[in-house]
């Protein structure tokens, strides 16, 4: 397929594909399916050879978020049974992020619901941050915890945290349909005050939510201009007791489409398969691992993932490597353009990126699938219960976490 031919190409440049080139990935049929992974794999390998990055969540303020954005379960509102706690202490979020670390991650990610930090939540942050680090020799740590003010990414910087995810999710376009406590100005300013601090910057998309073909084109070249070192790429994860619970629109292959969009337009970035890759991809799992770079490992914020072991056995037996801490997840070239447009150290990788609440949170994002070609995975006026699993063991319980 020409089209393909032309994408490839242009990834093992870093070249731009154009909107139509983007959009044209989007609108291809479920005969091409294979060959548009076995495109995009060629740029994802060329990159990141066979390597699979590990990040870890760690909740550690669940629920009760002021904000209304219409796909979280911790939004202002929300009647999603999830789990609802105040902030960790120090000990134990690094207790929960140790799980993780043990079962392969080199990234661990701390996450809390609300609008944005106070300069006293910050402190709580910088004592956590110490915490893990401490307890954990080279893991790397993600802060996601909403809008920033000025000077909070500097002080998260100077406490040690790597990287700060804050995602767009959605097309500036179609941003108000989602939100109305916050605008996409205020995410994409919180993005550029983690770059210019320093801090890798992580922001993603939630493919779903109502949105065109257009506005997943849009977000994801956004994403690229505003040189994000990770997508989190989420797939809605439709909780029960949120405005979109009924949204099931969503079949493995529109999934798997998406994430080579994401990859060709983004083709050295760290490309993540974040919250809703359970509920969605299914048994295609391993088949997103040859377009993809990263994934979470365990549970997410509000909702159980994988069985740890499981998403271990599953990258091996796609013939893929976790990556180790001594490994540099971004292309050098990408390490050294960094740090030399920051005056600062190589960090030398990713960030977060999920969407369950104020700070980020990849446990359920929302899509509604627009094209014609993807039959439904259910009536979309049903919600699928079976499907989604409230997390009830790791950060904020008695139970052992799922790494």
């Amino acid at each position: 397929m020409d089209l393909l031919n032309t994408l490839v190409d242009k990834g093992l440049r870093r070249e731009l594909p154009t909107r139509e080139e983007a959009l044209a990935v989007l609108a291809t049929s479920d005969d091409d399916l294979l060959d548009v992974v076995a495109a995009a794999g060629k740029v994802r390998r060329h990159w990141f050879g066979r390597r699979v990055k590990l990040n870890y969540l760690v909740n550690l303020k669940s629920g009760l978020c002021p904000e209304d954005c219409s796909y979280c379960s911790q939004r202002l509102g929300s009647k999603a049974e999830i789990l609802k706690y105040t902030w960790l202490k120090p000990d134990e979020a690094s207790q929960a992020a140790a799980a993780g670390v043990a079962g392969g991650a080199k990234r661990v990610c701390l996450v809390a619901s609300g609008r944005g930090p106070t300069d006293r939540d910050v402190d709580r942050v910088a004592q956590t941050i110490a915490a893990v680090k401490e307890q954990n020799e080279g893991v790397e740590v993600c802060a996601c915890l909403g809008l920033l003010s000025d000077g909070q990414a500097e002080r998260l910087r100077g406490a040690g945290a790597d990287a700060y995810n804050h995602n767009l999710n959605t097309s500036e376009a179609t941003y108000a349909d989602i939100t109305k406590t916050h605008t996409y100005a205020d995410r994409v300013d919180t993005v550029q005050k983690a770059h210019a601090a320093g801090l890798s910057a992580c922001s993603g998309l939630i493919a779903g939510m109502g949105e065109k073909d257009e506005d997943l084109v849009d977000v994801v070249f956004s994403l690229r201009e505003l040189d994000a070192d990770s997508v989190p790429v989420n797939f809605l994860i439709p909780f029960e007791g949120t405005p979109l619970a009924k949204e099931w629109n969503l079949t493995p292959q529109r999934c798997l489409r998406i994430l080579a969009m994401a990859r060709f337009v983004c083709p050295d970035i760290e490309v993540r398969i974040a919250g809703g890759r359970e509920v969605h991809l299914r048994s295609l799992q391993p088949l997103a691992l040859n377009i993809a770079n990263s994934i979470f490992l365990g549970d997410y914020l509000t909702s159980e993932g994988q069985a740890g072991k499981d998403d271990l056995a599953m990258i091996a037996d796609a013939g893929f490597e976790v990556e180790g801490t001594d490994q540099v997840t971004l292309p050098q070239h990408r390490v050294d353009a960094a740090a030399a447009a920051r005056g600062c150290g190589s960090h030398g990788d990713s960030g977060c990126g999920s969407h369950e609440g104020g700070g980020c949170g990849p446990c359920g994002s929302g899509e509604t699938a627009a094209e014609p070609v993807d039959a439904p995975v259910a009536d979309s006026n049903e919600a699928r219960t079976d499907l989604v699993a409230v997390r009830r063991r790791g950060a904020g319980t008695d139970l052992a976490p799922n790494a």
